[in-house]
This record gives C-alpha cells, sequence and structure tokens, in this order.
C-alpha cells in the first residue's frame, strides 16, 4: 500500500427514468480533520444523513464537498389525448355542416388548443423521489470507491517526491557522518590553541585537555545524525502502511527539524569543515520543509 492524497474527484451521471436523472459529485482537498459539506435539494434529510455516515465510514481526512444535482427538466413523454382531438374535429365538421363552410381542420391549429396533449409530468412525485434516493444509495459506494481510486493516484505522485526528498536528506545526513571525525578534531585543535595562547605556559595541561574533551562532547553531533537517521527509516515505513499517515509524518518532520537545528547550533563555530556542516544542515532544514509541504496533502 502506498498513501493517499486528499485531493480527488469523482462523479457520476445517473438517469433514473424517463422523467428525471441526477448528477452526484465528490471534490476533496486537505484538511486537518474529516471535513464533509454535503449539498442536496431540499427533502433529502434522510438521505442526506445516509450520505454522510457512508463518507465518514470510508475517509479519513480532508475537506469533502458532496453535490447532488437533480435534473427536473427531464424529457417527458407527451402523446395526444384521443378523445379530446376527436371531440374538437367532430365539433369542426358539425359546425362545417351546420353553416356550410368548406374549409378542413387544421392539427396545427387544433394541437394549440389546451387538453389536446397529455404530458407525463410526474417527475417531483414520491414515487419519483423514492426511485431517486435508491439509485444514489446504489451508486454511492462505486463513486467512493473512484473517488479513493483518485486520491491513490495521488499519493502515488506524493510517495515519489517524499521518497527523493527522504533521499537528498539522507544523502546529507551521511555527509556530515564521514566528515564528523575531522571536524571535532579541528574543534578541538582550535580550542587548545585559544586557550594556550590564553594562558600562556602556566597551566595544568591535563585539566584543560579534560575541559576541553567535554566541550568537543557537547559539539558532538552523532547522536543527532542517529536520530536523523532513524526518522528517516520511520517515515519510510510510514509511507508503505495503510491508514492515516499525515498527522504521523507532520510529526517526525518536526522531530527532524529540531535535529537539523541542534547540528547548527553545535557546529556553528567549528570552522573548515565545519562550514560543510553548516551547509549540510541548511539544505537538511530546506528538504524538511519541501516535504512538509506535501505532507500537508497527505491523508
Amino acid at each position: 500500500m502506498t498513501i493517499h492524497s486528499m485531493t480527488g474527484f469523482a462523479r457520476v451521471q445517473v438517469r433514473v427514468n424517463d422523467r428525471i436523472a441526477y448528477l452526484l459529485s465528490l471534490k476533496g482537498v486537505n484538511h486537518r480533520f474529516l471535513d464533509l459539506s454535503l449539498r442536496l435539494p431540499s427533502g433529502l434529510d434522510a438521505l442526506e444523513v445516509e450520505l454522510r455516515r457512508i463518507l465518514k465510514d470510508n475517509l479519513i481526512r480532508g475537506h469533502v464537498d458532496l453535490t447532488l444535482q437533480i435534473d427536473r427538466q427531464a424529457q417527458q413523454r407527451a402523446a395526444y389525448n384521443r378523445e379530446a382531438l376527436a371531440a374538437y374535429i367532430d365539433s369542426f365538421r358539425a359546425a362545417r355542416e351546420e353553416f356550410t363552410l368548406t374549409s378542413e381542420p387544421d392539427l396545427n391549429q387544433i394541437f394549440r388548443l389546451p387538453g389536446i396533449f397529455d404530458s407525463d409530468s410526474r417527475a417531483n412525485t414520491d414515487e419519483d423521489m423514492a426511485e431517486l434516493e435508491a439509485s444514489v444509495r446504489e451508486n454511492i459506494l462505486p463513486l467512493v470507491a473512484e473517488f479513493k481510486q483518485m486520491r491513490a493516484r495521488e499519493g502515488e505522485s506524493l510517495d515519489e517526491i517524499l521518497n527523493a526528498t527522504l533521499d537528498r536528506l539522507a544523502a546529507a545526513v551521511a555527509s556530515v557522518a564521514e566528515i564528523r571525525p575531522e571536524v571535532e578534531a579541528r574543534y578541538q585543535a582550535r580550542l587548545t590553541e585559544r586557550l594556550t595562547a590564553a594562558v600562556g605556559g602556566t597551566f595544568d595541561k591535563q585539566r584543560v585537555l579534560e575541559e576541553i574533551a567535554v566541550m568537543v562532547e557537547r559539539s558532538d553531533v552523532a547522536e543527532e545524525m542517529e536520530r536523523l537517521t532513524t526518522h528517516i527509516g520511520h517515515f519510510r515505513e510510514i509511507l508503505n502502511t495503510d491508514g492515516e499517515a499525515g498527522k504521523k509524518l507532520d510529526f517526525l518532520l518536526q522531530e527532524m527539524n529540531r535535529e537539523a537545528n541542534t547540528l547548527l547550533s553545535k557546529t556553528g563555530g567549528a570552522g573548515g569543515k565545519g562550514t560543510r556542516v553548516t551547509e549540510l544542515g541548511l539544505a537538511m532544514k530546506s528538504e524538511i520543509e519541501k516535504a512538509r509541504e506535501q505532507v500537508q496533502n497527505v491523508e
């Protein structure tokens, strides 16, 4: 499995019968929690409650809009009223004979008369609405599945971006680990030089060396490198697991950023290769920030 994005879209158009049709759509964007917004025509309160429950059962996070648009102008069946038409023609012929007229009935004119057409206009009857609700219930789960598939495809893109970011972050950590011994040696040498210059030749050299060792240990970034490596591994594990991942990933990135800040504070005055460590630390923070931007859209 891979992570899911909170961005997605899906819709379905359905003709319930020859009098009514509808468009049902889902649209999702990122949000800290699951935030549902349902837009249904009035009179469908029970259906709205059921749709909301289905969405809560199938989605974890994100702002999701569900919209149901009913086409109440669906084509209606129309046929002429044979009895009314016959009555009009009979009346016309009777008047023609009575008044000795020669004209013939004009169907174009007769069809404009009221009552000639019977139109099946029951699009808003209880029966039609019951059929519509049943159709929406039948189609909502396939629509949610399509919606989640799009989120999964978007998640695959996020997964690639985040893994590439982790690769660059891991490379920076490895580079720091590689030059760390040289940086520490240089830091110790500089401290020794400065202390010797400060106190001259009359000092307890062993005591000074012990104090220098303590200061160098405090500037050691081995623990930060180890924790960063552990966080990167944990991050990759979460990317490949089911369930809610976004909040966990965001927390890990906060921890990584804290380690990067500590690394920078410890190596700020090391000089020499320490400058390279500073560059790598800043690069780490940049990659972490890029990852945090992407993680905001992870479900």
